[in-house]
């Protein structure tokens, strides 16, 4: 058995999305069943920990990262393609030509899905979701001016901030406000 356990690789599975942990505990069960957890090390549905706010309350939930995607770090020997795919609601590996192998991800790859993310990628992750665009109005649900609608004027990428024009008392006034302070209208 000692060969089974050397060389694990990371896998995608592609599965039905907003199932992820009920299918990831169905493949944990499966491989528990029929004593393969030799061959299968870990499974894992890659979320981010979301603040939320609600009725001025901030509430922490976490977010499944990529829908429709499970980690395993297995060696897919033998049945155990076979086998993860049969599970219910499992629609196959990422990266597989019909009917060849499963592609196993590149440890780059890996270290981005698991967050120990290197510096290259930090500023490539932090410049992709801009939730906001310049001249839109928000509604400031956060600080002082909760329950204001303002116009945003300049959006600072690196800091995660926005400037906006908030009519207070007839002036307007720019405050500087972080994304999680404002809500789109």
């Amino acid at each position: 058995m000692s060969e089974t356990s050397g060389n694990k690789n990371w896998y995608v599975v592609r599965v039905v999305s907003g199932q992820e942990n009920k299918i990831k505990t169905y493949i944990e069960n499966e491989i528990a069943r029929l004593g393969l957890e030799d061959y299968v090390d870990q499974v894992l549905v890659p979320t981010e920990k979301v603040i939320q706010i609600r009725n001025g309350k901030k509430i922490n939930k976490e977010k499944v990262y990529f829908p429709g995607y499970i980690m395993l770090q297995a060696n897919l020997g033998g049945e155990i393609p076979h086998i993860i795919k049969s599970i219910t609601n499992v629609i196959g590996f990422l990266g597989e030509v019909k009917g060849g192998d499963p592609v196993p991800l590149r440890q780059s790859e890996v270290n981005r899905m698991l967050g120990k993310v290197d510096e290259l990628t930090v500023d490539a992750d932090a410049s992709v979701a801009i939730p906001y665009t310049i001249g839109e109005t928000v509604k400031v649900i956060d600080g002082p001016f909760n329950g204001f609608d303002g116009t945003i004027e300049k959006i600072n990428e690196e800091k995660r901030k926005l400037e906006v024009m908030v009519k207070i008392f007839g002036r307007k006034t720019p405050l500087e406000l972080s994304y999680m302070q404002v809500e789109k209208v």
